[in-house]
Order: C-alpha cells, then sequence, then structure tokens
C-alpha cells in the first residue's frame, strides 16, 4: 500500500484500517512513517459528496443511465 505525503482529508485512519483489511496473504506499507503515524491518529471522517445516491436512484427509478 503506497501512502504519500497528501492533504490531511484524504489520509486518514479510515483509509489505512480499508487497506489493512483487504490486504489477503501479505501488506507492505510503502511511505513517510511520520505520515503513516498520522493516519493512524487522523479519525477525522469527512461526508464524501459523490453523488452516488443520486445515480444509483436514477438507475432504480428507470430515468435512464448517468
Amino acid at each position: 500500500m503506497v501512502v504519500p505525503s497528501a492533504a490531511p482529508m484524504l489520509i486518514t485512519r479510515n483509509l489505512l484500517y480499508t487497506g489493512i483489511t483487504r490486504a489477503k496473504k501479505l501488506l507492505i506499507i510503502v511511505g513517510i512513517e511520520r505520515v503513516v503515524d498520522f493516519m493512524i491518529q487522523n479519525v477525522d471522517i469527512k461526508r464524501r459528496n459523490t453523488g452516488l445516491e443520486y445515480k444509483m436512484r436514477k438507475i432504480v427509478d428507470g430515468d435512464g443511465a448517468f
């Protein structure tokens, strides 16, 4: 798993947890140790506005593809 130096809102504990739990046999984390430490401490969860719910409702309601 590559852990880049990025904006604090992007490098969260959730992202690290996802990488760890999706690894099947082995996980190698590549990055700066202090960034990984920051991720462990960063429990700030932001609501993502992806528009996914709207797109899925359009498909389910039969209003066409998005």
